[in-house]
């Protein structure tokens, strides 16, 4: 339920090539500094936005660009998204070579359309060309028009992709003046030209000579991270339904709308959930019993398109089919617990692990998902209802770190989801190591996994063989096994994993009697990180965490310690390691633990040089080695 219109017509049309003119447009008359690091320069883009009234918009695009090389060859696509709401009014393409003349033309009926929505929702259709590039640079002319019906979602003047340097460009509303018309500027500050007509002012923006942002390893997905403008109505019309988005409160009774009267289960369906939890001791047992139920017994489907993307099907739909999307199976938890006599309230949110919270002070249809809450006076509940494997009030970075805006009697309310923690994600390990005397091993390593750690564990489980292989050795930094064994089990709200392997040769290389080892047989941080110089947007680990990792070498007969690496203790202001090894005569083994400790996810720019350093000088001291003396040379056994 993202900003359905704006949606299709963001990622469609303005993350898509598109529009026309004539010319020559050698790449030798463009600035250096707009063509210096792009895959593609806009020569002129003009889009212009007329609001017609709270029930209607149009779109005009004009948009000339030339595809430097084969790294944006997806420009190449022309591709627009239509409905019974949304309807391509004309779309004309030309081509031209490197030296400006035309090659080609493509008018609409020429472009392949194709159906959309599998019966569940209203027809949707794709109307689609791809423009074949026999050699690069190209320029394409991309020109249409598109109407919609409906003034909720107007789409964002997205001024530049990474590799997108823009020679010209400008982006023109035309709004009515009774309709309460507000506008955002992220990553930028360019501001419009506001002039005014006959019953409605004009809003222009517009940059030339615009050098491509640049790309950050690890940033946010998604263009909310590059230079944008962003719009929205107070008051707006959404299928024919008339709105408020003046407010929070305003909009969310606007949803509260949508929902009205579809979290109702015939009396026999709501006497079902009542015996399921006759027994329970509290409210809590009693959400987390009919949450498990939900689980168990329901699948997840996407519905996006039309009101479909806003407003779910009546419980009792959902109850039958076993089946349903975000807003669907939220609303139908919400039926359930509502059958006990417990009080929840959906929740529409802006999902992804690296998404920006949506702006407190600037009301607009920005979600995309639909989750559940269970208020209390302590301590909330909050539901995923599209996880089967979410653990009961458990979001993970999916929905955690922003603002959820509640659907309640009195309105909307926006409030913020928990903060992701380290300690809602560990991976604790326990690895003994049978050394051979002839320095062959057998090895058995036991996770314990909760959260997203646990997660990972699961899907290893579920993957073939040779998958296994790869994530043990590639993802988790395994030692390569010559033979391997994967088994798990749930363990309360994590999950113990277990992983035997069978390795010819444990050292990692020797000199004269002196065999190095590596402390652990695998790598507690195996990724480089991007490098710092000049970083200009937040960086995004995947989910703050906790491992710790217990290992210990049993050597051979005859064997014995040389030197360990020392004890050590780092830290930065988002994260911190420490390590201790120590042998034991007794049992001639060597005992290796180390804790590693990321407490935040998100790392702002101006902090990411310090962390970069963090784990860079980790990596550094993890490839230190215990050295041990070989034991006396026996004969080799067969493996």
């Amino acid at each position: 339920m993202k900003k359905s219109i704006a949606t299709c017509l963001t990622s469609f049309l303005f993350c898509s090539p598109m529009m026309a003119q004539t010319g020559i447009y050698s790449l030798s008359n463009i600035p250096e500094l707009v063509k210096k690091h792009a895959d593609v320069v806009v020569q002129r883009e003009s889009v212009d936005v007329d609001i017609e009234g709270v029930e209607k918009f149009a779109i005009k695009v004009d948009k000339i660009f030339t595809v430097v090389n084969e790294n944006a060859k997806d420009e190449l696509l022309f591709r627009q998204y239509s409905s019974k709401n949304i309807s391509i009014e004309d779309a004309e393409i030309k081509v031209y070579d490197a030296n400006g003349k035309q090659t080609a033309k493509y008018r609409k009926k020429d472009m392949s359309t194709t159906g959309i929505g599998e019966g569940l929702i209203e027809d949707g259709y794709v109307t689609y060309y791809y423009v074949p590039a026999g050699s690069y640079p190209i320029t394409l002319e991309f020109k249409y028009e598109i109407k919609v019906k409906g003034t909720l979602n107007i789409p964002d003047y997205l001024i530049a992709d990474a590799s997108e340097g823009i020679v010209e460009s400008d982006y023109t509303v035309h709004v009515p003046s009774n309709l309460g018309f507000r506008y955002k500027a992220k990553h930028t500050d360019i501001q419009p030209e506001i002039t005014q007509e006959v019953n409605a002012t004009v809003y222009k923006w517009g940059v030339k000579n615009f050098e491509p942002p640049g790309d950050e390893e690890g940033a946010s997905e998604g263009q909310g991270r590059y230079p944008h403008i962003t719009f929205a109505v107070d008051r707006f019309s959404y299928y024919g339904l008339e709105g408020d988005l003046s407010s929070w409160k305003t909009f969310g009774s606007w949803i509260a709308n949508l929902y009205n009267g579809l979290d109702n289960l015939p009396p026999d369906r709501q006497q079902f959930f009542v015996d399921l939890v006759k027994d329970a001791a509290d409210n809590k047992e009693k959400v987390s019993r009919i949450y498990h139920y939900l689980q168990e017994n329901f699948r997840y489907v996407s519905i996006q398109l039309g009101i479909g993307g806003l407003k779910p099907f009546p419980a009792d739909f959902t109850d039958k089919k076993k089946y349903g999307d975000c807003k669907g199976l939220s609303n139908y938890m919400k039926a359930a617990l509502k059958s006990v006599g417990i009080k929840s309230y959906v929740a529409i949110i802006n999902a992804e692990y690296d998404k920006e919270p949506v702006d407190p002070d600037f009301p607009e249809n920005a979600f995309n998902h639909v989750i559940l809450c269970v208020p209390d006076q302590n301590d909330s509940v909050w539901l995923e209802c599209t996880s089967s494997s979410n653990e009961f009030n458990e979001l993970g970075t999916f929905t955690e770190n922003r603002y959820a805006l509640l659907i309640t009697d009195a309105g909307g309310v926006l409030v913020p989801t928990p903060k992701s923690l380290s300690s809602s994600n560990t991976l604790f390990t326990t690895t003994t190591v049978s050394i051979s005397d002839d320095l062959s091993a057998f090895t058995e390593t036991v996770f314990n996994a909760k959260g997203e750690c646990r997660d990972l564990m699961n899907a290893i489980l579920k993957a073939n063989r040779d998958e296994q292989k790869r994530m043990a050795v590639l993802y988790l930094g395994f030692k390569q096994p010559d033979d391997f064994e994967f088994s798990g089990e749930k363990s309360g709200a994590g999950s113990v994993t277990k992983l035997r392997m069978a390795l010819a040769k444990v050292p990692e290389f020797s000199t004269g009697d002196k065999l190095f080892v590596s402390p652990r047989l695998y790598k507690i941080w195996a990724s480089v990180l991007p490098r710092a110089d000049n970083r200009k947007l937040d960086f995004y680990f995947r989910f703050p965490f906790e491992k710790t990792d217990t290992t210990v070498l049993k050597l051979p007969v005859g064997a014995k310690t040389d030197a360990l690496p020392k004890e050590n203790e780092m830290s930065c202001k988002y994260a911190l390691f420490k390590s201790r090894y120590w042998y034991n005569e007794s049992n001639n083994s060597v005992y290796s633990v180390c804790t590693l400790v990321l407490r935040q996810h998100r790392i702002p720019a101006a902090d990411y040089p310090s962390v970069k350093k963090f784990f860079d000088d980790l990596m550094q001291y993890d490839a230190e080695k215990i050295v041990i003396r070989k034991p006396a040379v026996s004969e080799k056994k067969a493996f």
